[in-house]
Formats: structure tokens, sequence, C-alpha cells
């Protein structure tokens, strides 16, 4: 075989699964065996490598993704281990935008658990080739067959195992390679860094010759060359079993499928394997396509050191107070030193450092080329989602998608000395964060932060405190309310008195009517000509334009009310406009008391995507919230539930909402209209 280029030997992959499925302790497996790091971090010992938040050691779960780099037979394969909680979904779709392959990992007793099935479905969105690694073999009620299955019925892609397990549960010795026809087995003295292969013991040769049959028949389906020397009965090889593989597994049709035992030191060395052989380096993903900003066409740019600069940040991260952005290179090249332009901003910014991450730890770089994933300092600017290209031949990549946010808290700082260092770290931490969102809420006065999770906002509110030493106060935030009236009413209102040195005077007569539900207020002046002068008009206005903000019942701003302006009277010398203001404001307050006030609150529209089976529990869940289901579609195994719902009755219901579905279900709102309390 020619030797392969530099490109060729790149793997850009990242581990994903659901929480606790045993992602970090594959990365730190994977770290030992290729001699990255040199002692085995263990996640339940808060030592992992790749878990290097306090937030992370302490409760045992990764909350940023992070990266890092490490070389296995001559190849080098950057890694991003990702988050598993539901709360953190972004970290995975901004990894899985800029990888080119992913190792799913499952765990053998939960199977396919709600989070792997949302991961599987964003590699899909972006194109991902992937592997699947079934862990923790050796636990009780593990079930290799079982959670293959499970893939088969729950994704559009075919699982193909590669490998079958020699024992399960606590017999678990090792796993059969069906390519190579052989047994792997783990020396447990070398923690697991020393294996051997041997051959298929005679009881079970009929087992696995089935499943080296089904594996070959499955592959001979989707290449022509396999077919013919299968139905030919011609020998097979296995470097063109394995590249049949490669093919198959590039083009998304097949998954190949491992099995182990990460905890148990069992498994690792052939999921690298497995990185090599079948996912894609980044000469065979297709080019990265783009928009070219001055002639508004697509172009794209391949996989070329010597290309055009085409590089995407996909993560900013805050680093002992200085910023960091993460970059895919796409195409060419980035030295320490350059001046880089962000076509996105459409500014020019000097790349001062060019860092290989692992983890939290940094290696300098003096430049860095198409395939690599770097982190560079002194880019300003920069957000996630902005392209860095040349700027001679600028090309705009695709943006990334940002989930709305659906629970808010309100927060203050505990001191004045606290106000500043608040303000500051929170810009810094939704720069890193675009699922954070920050509002002050001129109403009730206070300072809305909405994310994505209940999780979500502690750890923010943890990071505000152990990080930037900004200490604050959280509270739930209160619900803001509308007034209006439900009847028609008539009004007077008159003003008059001597302020100072002067009288003032104004008499106005305001009709008051209710309009339909979420269509505003309307202000009309029907004025008899000389009734009342030109020059108060702006005046009344005013006076009822400042009364609208403060209702009657509990002084919330009233809405959908319609006020007409039908006459008034003026004295020539005492009229004022101080006067006809008071006299429109006190009119229209009068009218809302006569009216039949009401109060109004904020009704949501809630979209719900759940499985079918727990369809009943969730309808019965929006009803005991005042809500009323409005439509429901099936889609496959998944059912869209859309509701209208009191905002009240929303607070804590992404957690209530996972419990009833056992974390499968996901949903967004937005603000529908203000009706009746």
């Amino acid at each position: 075989m020619p030797p392969k280029s530099k490109l060729a030997r790149i793997r850009n992959i990242g581990i994903v699964a659901h929480i606790d499925a045993g992602k970090t302790t594959v990365t730190e497996r994977i770290l030992y065996y290729t001699g990255r790091s040199h002692k085995m971090g263990e996640v339940h010992d808060g030592e992992a490598v790749m878990d290097w938040m306090p937030q992370e050691q302490e409760r045992g779960i990764t909350i940023t993704s992070a990266v890092t780099a490490c070389n296995w037979q001559d190849h080098d394969i950057h890694i991003i281990d990702t988050p598993g909680h539901v709360d953190f979904t972004i970290e995975v779709e901004r990894c899985l935008r800029v990888l080119d392959g992913a190792v799913v990992v499952f765990c053998a007793v939960g199977g396919v658990e709600p989070q792997s099935e949302t991961v599987w479905h964003q590699a899909d969105k972006y194109g991902v080739p992937k592997i699947a690694f079934i862990n923790k073999m050796d636990r009780v009620g593990a079930n290799y067959f079982g959670t293959i299955d499970m893939m088969r019925r729950r994704f559009n892609s075919t699982p193909l195992p590669v490998q079958i397990p020699l024992g399960e549960e606590d017999q678990f010795q090792g796993a059969i390679d069906l390519i190579w026809n052989r047994v792997i087995t783990w020396d447990n003295t070398s923690l697991g860094a020393a294996y051997s292969f041997s051959d298929v013991p005679q009881d079970i040769q009929p087992k696995v010759r089935e499943y080296r049959d089904k594996l070959i028949e499955t592959i001979a389906d989707l290449d022509d060359n396999i077919a013919e020397k299968y139905l030919g009965g011609i020998d097979i090889t296995e470097d063109e079993l394995t590249e049949a593989i490669r093919k198959a597994t590039l083009s998304l049709q097949v998954v190949p499928v491992m099995c182990g035992s990460a905890l148990k030191n069992k498994g690792i060395q052939p999921v690298l394997d497995g990185v090599i052989s079948f996912l894609p380096s980044p000469e065979d993903v297709p080019p990265i396509k783009g928009i070219n900003p001055i002639t508004r066409m697509e172009e794209e740019r391949t996989s070329n050191p010597r290309g055009p600069l085409a590089a995407l940040i996909f993560k900013i991260m805050q680093d002992e107070g200085r910023k960091l952005s993460y970059l895919r290179i796409y195409s060419g090249q980035i030295k320490a030193g350059d001046d880089l332009y962000n076509v996105s901003k459409g500014k020019k910014e000097k790349a001062s450092r060019i860092l290989k991450m692992h983890a939290n730890k940094r290696e300098r770089l003096d430049q860095a080329q198409a395939g690599d994933i770097i982190a560079v300092m002194g880019l300003k600017e920069g957000k996630t989602g902005d392209t860095i290209c040349d700027e001679t031949q600028p090309i705009l990549l695709e943006t990334m998608d940002f989930y709305e946010s659906v629970i808010s808290q309100a927060i203050e700082a505990k001191t004045p000395a606290d106000q500043e260092r608040v303000s500051l770290a929170l810009v810094k931490l939704m720069e890193e964060d675009p699922t954070l969102r920050l509002k002050y809420d001129d109403e009730t006065a206070q300072t809305v932060l909405s994310g994505m999770g209940e999780l979500h906002l502690e750890i923010v509110i943890d990071r505000l405190q152990r990080e930037f030493n900004a200490h604050v106060n959280v509270g739930k935030p209160r619900v803001v309310y509308r007034e209006t009236i439900q009847s028609p009413v008539e009004v007077e209102g008159r003003f008059e008195r001597e302020l100072g040195e002067r009288r003032h005077f104004g008499h106005v007569l305001l009709q008051l009517r209710p309009r339909e539900r979420g269509t505003g207020n309307a202000y009309v002046l029907n004025v008899a000509a000389g009734m009342i002068p030109e020059e108060f008009h702006a005046a009344i206005a005013e006076g009822v334009q400042e009364a609208i903000m403060s209702g009657v019942l509990s002084g919330y701003p009233v809405v959908d009310v319609e006020v007409i302006v039908k006459g008034g009277s003026f004295k020539d010398g005492e009229s004022s406009t101080l006067g006809y203001k008071i006299a429109a404001s006190t009119a229209f307050r009068d009218g809302c008391s006569h009216g039949d006030p009401l109060l109004l609150e904020p009704i949501m529209v809630v979209d719900i995507i759940t499985p079918s089976e727990f369809m009943g529990d969730v309808i019965g869940d929006i009803n005991a919230r005042r809500g009323e289901v409005q439509s429901i579609s099936p889609k496959g195994p998944v059912s869209e539930i859309q509701a209208k719902v009191p905002l009240k009755a929303l607070f804590g219901y992404s957690t209530d909402l996972r419990s009833a579905t056992q974390g499968r279900a996901i949903f967004s709102m937005h603000f529908l209209v203000y009706d009746k309390a």
C-alpha cells in the first residue's frame, strides 16, 4: 500500500452517549493506552482527566466538552468527550458540527437510552458516520444482542456486530472478532494494556460462524465485489471485508458494533482500531460548503492544507480570564501571529497563540492546518459559529442553530461590590454558552437568567461564585400579568386646581371599550372642532398613555382596550396642558374601575415530542396544569403534542416531563397571548 498522507492519518472523533453510559471512562482508557496520560483517572473518584471542572468532579458528570489528542498506530486522533445530560445538548450539537466521526457508547444494561437517541439523531443531522461500543458487559443484566435489537428498532440505520462477547455479566471474558475470526482477551495485571489473540474455542465455533456469515451477508447486500465472491463461494479476505465495512460506514449504511467493559479495562484497543479502520479522515468527508459573501453563490472547500483558509469557531472558553476560541480548520493553515479575517463580523484579528488542547492543559504550536482542531488566543470579536477565512477568497460557513432556553431564574448581586463582577461574568459566560439568555425585566426590576434546564442554571450560578467570585441571590421569577376591562363604559374626567401662581383646568369625556384578546390598545380622538383646542390634544393622549401603564387591580399594564375621546370643555385663560393630562389619566382609571376589570395571565404554546407510549401521561399532566391540548400528530414511534398552558403552571415542567417519560420527551415553548387568569 502507498504511504498515507498526513491528512489521511487524522481522525476527528467525538465520544457521545446518554448520561452515565461510560463516555468519560472510555476516553480515560483511550488516553492511557495511547500513552497520552500515565495514570488512569476514574470518574467516580473525581480524577478523570477530561472532567477537569470542579462542578464535573463533584457531580461525576461531564458538563463541558473537552478536547484532546492522542496517537494510535501512527494516526493522530483528535477526541472530544461530550456531556450526556440533556441540559448540555448544545455542547454535543456544536461538537458534532465540526467532527468527522463519532463513537456512540451504549450501556449493555440500559440499552438505547433517551439521550443516546438525541445524540444519534444529532449525528444523523450532520451526516456523521458512527461506530457503536456497547459498554458495561460485565454488569448484571447486560444484554449485547438486546441492545443491538433496540438500536435496530429505534434508529434508521443498520447496526453491524463486528464483535460478539465471550460470556456476559460476571462471565464476561473478552470479545470475539468476527472479521478476523479470533478471540481477544485482556490481561488484568497490566490494567488492560496487554491483550492477546487466540483461536475460537471448539464449542462456540458454530455460533461464531453463524454471526460471521450474517456479517458477510449484510455487507454483500451493500457491496457488489463482496456479493460476487460470496455467491461464487470464493474466500473473502479480512482486508477486503474491512474495506467494504469502511465504505458502508462512511456512506452511513451501517454502524459497526463492538463490546467491552471500560471500567474493567476490556475492549478499548479494538475501538481505537475501529476508529482508524472504519471512521473517516478529513480526506474522506465531503468538501465543506459555504456562501461567498460577495457573490452570494455557494462554494466549497476541500480538505487541503495548501488551499485558502476556512475554519469555524465552534466553542468559546474563558481560561483564567483569557478567551480561548476553539477552531476546526477545514482548509488552509494558520501560523502563530497571523492576521485572521472573521468574515461573520467583517473584522481582522491576530492569532497571538495557537494551542493544542489536552482537556484544560495545553501545548503551544507554531502552526496548524486543515484537519486540525485547535484553540486560538487573541480573537476578541469571535463568537460561536463565526467563520475565519482568507480575506481574498471569503467563504461563510453555515452557522449553528441554538436551542431556545426554556427555564428562567431571577438573580441579583448580593452586595454592591458584587454587582460589577456579576455583570462582567455573565457577559463572559454568555459568550461561552449560546443557550444562556439574560434579560432585565423593567416591570419586576429583576435580572432574569434563562437556560436549558434546572441543572444548567445551577452550574452557571455555581461558576459565577467559584470562577468569578461574583455572589448572587437566586429567586423564582415572577410571572408578569396584564389587566383589561370586560364591559364598555363612559367616564368624565375633570381637573380644576390652583397650583403655584396659576389655576389649571382640564375636562374630558372618554369611552372605554374592551377589544379582542391579543389585539393591543387603540386610541381614537373623536372631538368636535373647537370643543378642546388642538394644542391640548397631545396632553390628553399622554395622560391616557401613562394611566395604561398601571391598572386598578394589581398595578399591571392594561391591554386590549380602545379609548375614544368623545368630548370635553375648555376655559379661556385657565385650561392647561397639565390640567388635561391629569383629567384624562383620572378618567381612564375610573373607567377601568367601572368597566368590570379582569386579570390576564401569559399563555404559552408548548410543543412536546414524546415516545407514543407516554402520551396518556403527558396529556394528563397538561390537563392538570390547566392546559388545553390543541393537536396531536403521530410521527412514527413518537408523537407531537401542541398545547396552550399558562406560564405560571410551567415552572419546573422540564423536570416533571423527564420524570414522566423516563427522560425521553423534549419540549419547547413560546408566548402566545394574555388571557383570563
